[in-house]
């Protein structure tokens, strides 16, 4: 099944790929890798949700902003290669989680996005992560994630 057509069953529709906030690039091309800049979690150009988890943000909420970030991830690769069926694997995930001093589910969190790019991209979608906790993200963000895809020629 093509990559956009099992976008559709999982109800996922990727949005414009958001031009950077700063000096990077979205997604560097290099040999058959793809490294997918971090991602937040922002909708229609604002961030969906604001503050740590585990003070106003719950790890449920964290976990789909975590999957809101991959989304726009993919639509940054996406951009970058034309078409996600070039996707052969999903190598690395790491994601980072704005969390209260004592916050202790940050792998939860991240899982919001490998359990997207898993039913995504079926096996290939399976890769090694990190998942850690930091005092502060751009925009206040709840979370942030950043993916390298190996990539079909």
């Amino acid at each position: 099944m093509a990559i956009d057509e099992k976008l559709a069953e999982l109800g996922v529709v990727l949005p414009e790929a958001a031009a950077p906030v700063g000096s990077y690039v979205p997604v560097k091309l290099t040999g058959n890798l793809a490294f997918v800049s971090g991602m937040l979690p922002v909708v229609n150009g604002q961030v969906k949700q604001t503050g740590r988890v585990g003070e106003g943000v719950t790890t449920r909420e964290a976990y789909d902003l975590a999957r809101i970030c991959v989304i726009n991830g993919l639509a940054a690769l996406k951009s970058a290669i034309g078409m996600l069926d070039r996707v052969k694997s999903i190598a690395m995930v790491q994601g980072f989680v704005q969390g209260a001093p004592d916050y202790a589910e940050v792998p939860k969190v991240i899982n919001g996005a490998s359990d997207l790019l898993v039913a995504l991209f079926g096996d290939a979608g399976r890769h090694a992560r990190f998942a850690v906790g930091v005092a502060s993200l751009p925009m206040n963000a709840p979370v942030e994630v950043a993916f390298i895809a190996e990539l079909m020629p």
